[in-house]
């Protein structure tokens, strides 16, 4: 028995030297495995090679509206901190009259350091740093708008441990790891609690984790609530213990604590945290706000301070209770800092996030350089946006739906929830292609889906390129040429296509009989929108149409009407034909890409193409002035848009309008996702939103100088009366006399045969130099059509023979001279 009890004892004394030996070897290389894993992540920092979106460059000049706090929440905006002079982005530093801005390695803007100074809310100087010279302007940096390091859209800025506020570490050891500096990595009191109540409750519940291993488990391991993932993060926080000091663990701590989201970007980290929530350099956090970002780290999204104030600033007190319990604070701050109410900063969510085209972008990026991985690339991507006219589309949108919604709301007599009609807002340079600023929805964190680029039914903002390709056909001899002041009929009318009888209706059901094509276009008649449609041809339009990009439009009678599907996108590059001359730019949102070293490895180009000759382009630009003049867009200027421009009204089941000014293009469309009638006209839903915008954009420094449309070689004017169409006399009413514009040799050559009584023409323009005269009065000149001319069905002269150059106004000529000969 001795013996077999010996055996058992060496047996036993071995088995167990033998598990202790594997559960050693075990741990040892479980150690090396996950030390090698924390080590390789430490190498490459927080965010190792996350690649960053921006903003377009903003430009600042002497005399514009500026605080010293709006420039520096826009250097916050772009990355720069202030007195940080290690930050790559750049930093800055307030001074009583002004800001000193010095920019980084990484600069976009290649800036010089200058002093910003700044008297009675304006800009009053810009002075050189290098040499003390005057500057009349500055280059900002451009704004981050998103990071992406990894497959969620997030956005973050880097902080050291010197540059986090004491108020801040003492909040959040407070909170969540009071004995922080003084453990070596755990908390045994919290830890034993911790494992009592999981054996009690049979299964992990209570988390008593330290800071090291809250950041062992957001950095290197993923979210399971296991033994063995905690075996694993007892192995790392003993590692991270070792390697680095509590200083460095607790500044990639506050780079990674994820805290929230606003709108539809993750927060990550409490410098982001500090802009996105109170607006400010995390340095500014004041007590309160440091409590509140504190408050955050166990459940962000519950005490999001946007959604949840009362739940956020409950929270907030607890921490700053403990913060009293810890000694940190005293007991006048804790009730003045309690007292205190939850102000966050007040920035419409849309206007700094711009989600809808951050997805854009992403999209474009994943298809165009699909085997580039951007979330390791570390690359910088500029793009067009401008940010101000971000803000500004947000602004319009928000003030729209609204008035939109009391609207319907009104009309609701029956107590029903109404549909909240969707919004999509794009805004673009016309002559660039470059997208300004665009809203896809009025809520991202509701529905994601970007009516921007939602395919419906254009109504009548279509109609400019059916009166475009009637009044083409005056660049040759076309039989059915048609000129602005060509009568067309305002009647019940049916017309055939393919067999069938087609009935139109215009949208008031009242009919004017006989208008000039001036006349019909600013009222947006249906009826004549379809006759000029058959005189151009329908395969004219139709062609017309898909040169500038609508490739869904077909040749049909209701094609006038805008009928067919297209995107706000397509038309936003559609419509640059009429803003820029004839000349159609794609839209585009990149601008360049930048890698990790600084190289440029990929620009953007305007891509354009000649799609009307810039005569024809003038004349319907024209037309589409008086839709804001005296037409269906006139309501425009009574919202404060009084600046020159050209738009047109829309109306299917959607509301539409379409505009621009010599420097900027916008497209705003207005519908219900359901594909329902939102019953609401264009020039009610979306013309204040347009109006809104417009009027806001053009108070920027970059867009202020609003042009006149010019007026292009070849273009003759004369005097009309409006309801024949014909030269107008003497005898004509003063009120039914106009200016109409024409293609030279084009223009009518009777006199108005309503009123006979004078045969004075009471003003006849000459055509511009090089263009001949063709006698007195007018008479029609055959225009052949020009070299590299396909054929004369409605085929575009070339661009060599259609002059881009702008030009004077017509100056009034021999025609001028004669007109004491009718008297």
């Amino acid at each position: 028995m001795r013996v077999n009890a010996a055996r058992i004892s060496r047996f036993v004394f071995f088995g167990l030297l033998g598990v202790i030996a594997i559960v050693v070897g075990f741990v040892a290389y479980s150690y090396v495995k996950y030390s090698d894993l924390a080590d390789a992540k430490l190498e490459k920092g927080p965010f190792p090679n996350s690649s960053v979106l921006f903003a377009a460059p903003r430009t600042i000049g002497v005399g514009d509206p500026a605080t010293k706090a709006e420039i520096a929440n826009k250097l916050n905006e772009s990355g720069y901190e202030e007195d940080a002079k290690t930050n790559v982005y750049g930093w800055y530093h307030l001074r009583p009259d002004g800001i000193e801005v010095f920019p980084g390695k990484q600069s976009e803007t290649n800036s010089e350091p200058a002093v910003l100074r700044i008297q009675d809310g304006k800009l009053l100087s810009i002075i050189a740093l290098s040499d003390n010279s005057s500057r009349p302007e500055y280059s900002l940096e451009p704004a981050v708008l998103s990071t992406m390091f990894d497959a969620n859209r997030a956005k973050r800025r880097l902080v050291k441990f010197d540059d986090i506020p004491p108020v801040l570490v003492n909040a959040v050891v407070s909170v969540e790891d009071k004995r922080f500096f003084q453990h070596s990595g755990f908390d045994p009191l919290r830890i034993t609690k911790a494992i009592f109540v999981d054996i009690t409750h049979g299964h992990y519940v209570y988390g008593a984790s330290t800071l090291t291993q809250q950041l062992s488990k957001m950095v290197w391991l993923d979210a399971r609530k296991t033994w063995g993932r905690k075996f694993e993060e007892l192995l790392i926080t003993v590692h991270l213990e070792r390697k680095l000091t509590k200083q460095k663990i607790f500044e990639y701590y506050a780079n990674q604590v994820p805290l929230g989201r606003r709108g539809s970007f993750g927060i990550s980290g409490f410098g982001e945290a500090a802009q996105a929530f109170f607006g400010k350099d995390m340095k500014q956090l004041t007590l309160p706000e440091a409590a509140t970002l504190a408050g955050l780290i166990q459940q962000p999204s519950a005490r999001n301070p946007f959604r949840w104030p009362d739940r956020a600033k409950a929270r907030r007190n607890t921490v700053l209770k403990l913060m009293l319990d810890n000694g940190y604070i005293s007991q006048s701050d804790y009730t003045q800092a309690c007292e205190s109410p939850m102000n966050v900063t007040k920035q419409g969510i849309e206007s700094t996030d711009a989600p809808y085209f951050v997805d854009h972008v992403n999209e474009q990026l994943a298809d165009q350089f699909g085997e580039r991985d951007f979330q390791e690339s570390g690359s910088r991507i500029y793009t067009t946006l401008d940010l101000d006219l971000q803000r500004d589309a947000a602004i319009a949108v928000a003030d729209g739906t609204k008035e939109i919604d009391d609207i319907l709301t009104k009309r609701n007599k029956n107590g029903e929830p109404i549909d909240a009609p969707q919004v999509a807002l794009i805004c673009l340079d016309p002559h660039t292609g470059e997208v300004k600023a665009l809203i896809g929805g009025r809520n991202y964190g509701m529905s994601q889906l970007d009516h921007t680029n939602a395919k419906r039914p254009s109504g009548s903002i279509f109609k400019p390129f059916v009166y475009a390709a009637a009044l083409n056909g005056g660049l040759w001899n076309s039989p059915n040429m048609m000129t602005a002041s060509s009568i067309v009929d305002d009647d019940p009318k049916t017309f055939m296509w393919d067999g069938e009888e087609y009935n139109p209706n215009d949208y008031h059901k009242k009919w004017e009989g006989p208008v000039t094509l001036r006349t019909a276009f600013a009222r947006s008649l249906n009826v004549p929108a379809i006759e000029v449609a058959e005189q151009a041809g329908y395969r004219n339009v139709a062609d017309l149409a898909h040169k500038a990009g609508l490739e869904n439009v077909r040749a049909t009678p209701s094609m006038a009407l805008g009928t067919y599907n297209v995107t706000p996108m397509d038309m936003a590059g559609a419509y640059t034909v009429f803003a820029n001359g004839g000349v159609m730019v794609a839209p585009r949102l990149i601008s360049h890409i930048v890698d990790k070293s600084g190289k440029d490895i990929w620009s953007s180009e305007a891509e354009s193409k000649r799609v009307l000759d810039p005569r024809v382009n003038f004349l319907v630009v024209s037309l589409m002035q008086d839709v804001l003049r005296w037409g269906t867009g006139a309501g425009a200027y009574r919202k404060g848009f009084t600046l020159p421009g050209a738009a047109k009204t829309g109306t299917s089941h959607d509301a539409w309008f379409a505009g621009f000014t010599s420097n900027l293009l916008c497209i705003v469309w207005v519908g219900l996702d359901d594909y329902k009638d939102v019953k609401m006209e264009g020039a009610q839903a979306a013309m204040p939103i347009w109006a809104e915008f417009m009027k806001r954009a053009h108070q920027h420094r970059a867009y202020r100088n609003v042009t006149q449309f010019a007026i292009p070689d070849g273009i003759v004017s004369a005097q009309i009366d409006n309801a024949t169409g014909q030269l107008a006399t003497g005898s004509c009413p003063p009120a039914s006399v106009r200016t109409e514009y024409y293609l030279a040799g084009t223009a009518p050559t009777q006199f108005c045969p309503l009123h006979q009584g004078g045969t004075q023409v009471t003003d006849w323009q000459a055509p511009l130099p090089n263009v001949p005269a063709t006698g007195l009065p007018p008479t029609a000149q055959v225009m052949q059509p020009s070299a590299g001319v396909e054929s004369p069905e409605m085929q575009q002269p070339d661009a060599a023979s259609s002059q881009k150059d702008k030009q004077p106004q017509p100056k009034k000529g021999l025609f001028d001279k004669l007109k004491t000969i009718f008297h």
